[in-house]
């Protein structure tokens, strides 16, 4: 019987494309946009907690120790931004939602598309093996849907204090 498995490195690339997909929706005013910007700020909060408690020390290695250091950082960056627009309304603080908005589109795009997809994730796919990924990948996916089920962009205002830490290598 073969079960289900999803490499970890396809499933954050797939979320990060639902972010984006957001993101758009949002700037392009297809929908409500708190009821975008909560399902946004849900799938990055979800996203960010998978990568420091499961990803990020199951990727952590003298090789990647900087780039994951990092990340942390930009994710720290990204929590308050998110804590910031939770705050505001969409309508009656346009100004200063879409103004967040744009700023948090940039550095998620940079932190998923340049830092992760482009040099983290090419790194991970010479150091750790298909079943290393595969395994890693069905944890995330479990953990990812388990917090999807309780609005975790209620957390993040707590989360703004500090960068999340990381194992030694």
């Amino acid at each position: 019987m073969k079960t289900n498995t999803i490499d970890v490195l396809d499933l954050l690339t797939t979320q990060h494309k639902e972010v984006d997909e957001l993101f758009a929706a949002i700037e392009n005013g297809n929908g409500n946009k708190k009821a975008l910007f909560d399902e946004m700020a849900d799938k990055l909060a979800a996203h960010a907690a998978i990568e420091e408690k499961l990803f990020y020390p199951a990727a952590m290695s003298k090789q990647t120790e900087d780039i994951l250091h990092e990340s942390v950082e930009e994710h720290l960056s990204i929590k308050r931004l998110i804590a910031d627009l939770l705050a505001l309304d969409p309508h009656t603080d346009a100004d200063d939602f879409d103004a967040k908005i744009s700023v948090l589109k940039e550095q998620v795009s940079h932190h998923a598309h340049e830092e992760e997809e482009t040099e983290l994730f090419a790194m991970l796919r010479k150091s750790m093996s298909a079943d290393e990924r595969a395994a890693l990948g069905n944890e995330c996916m479990a953990m990812f849907e388990s917090l999807m089920a309780t609005e975790p962009r209620r957390n993040v205002p707590a989360e703004t204090a500090e960068a999340a830490s990381l194992p030694s290598p």
